[in-house]
């Protein structure tokens, strides 16, 4: 057993995933009446990925509602990207999870196998 343990380790593949963050963003009233903001920072670690996609859930990870500039966007290998997320304030106890995932581009001869999710809580 333990040999197959060893095995297994050696086996596997290096895991990455992009950063998200904050973790525990907080909503702040925006420049428009009625809609609240969050500002939220992509950092792509994945060498295989360069597009990534917004979504906003509530606490059953229904989808809510929002307003981005891009919901698919282009972030390079280590670069950056800050992204304003707008939620209606009457949505403000129903959102829950602000999230960004990893998309695969078939247009390239290497696929990503894994996408990856990762999603912050909101206050």
């Amino acid at each position: 057993m333990r040999y197959i343990m060893m095995l297994l380790v050696l086996l596997s593949g290096q895991v990455t995933a992009h950063q998200w963050t904050p973790t525990y963003p907080e909503l702040k009233y925006s420049h428009v009446e009625g809609i609240l903001k969050v500002r939220m920072e992509l950092f792509n670690s994945r060498k295989d990925v360069s597009h990534f996609e917004v979504s906003v859930f509530d606490e059953d990870w229904n989808p809510i509602k929002f307003a981005v500039s891009e919901r698919i966007m282009k972030v390079n290998y280590l670069g950056r990207k800050s992204i304003d997320i707008y939620i209606r304030e009457t949505d403000k106890y129903n959102a829950t999870y602000v999230c960004s995932r990893s998309k695969t581009i078939t247009e390239k001869e290497e696929v990503a196998i894994v996408t990856s999710r990762i999603c912050s809580k909101i206050k």
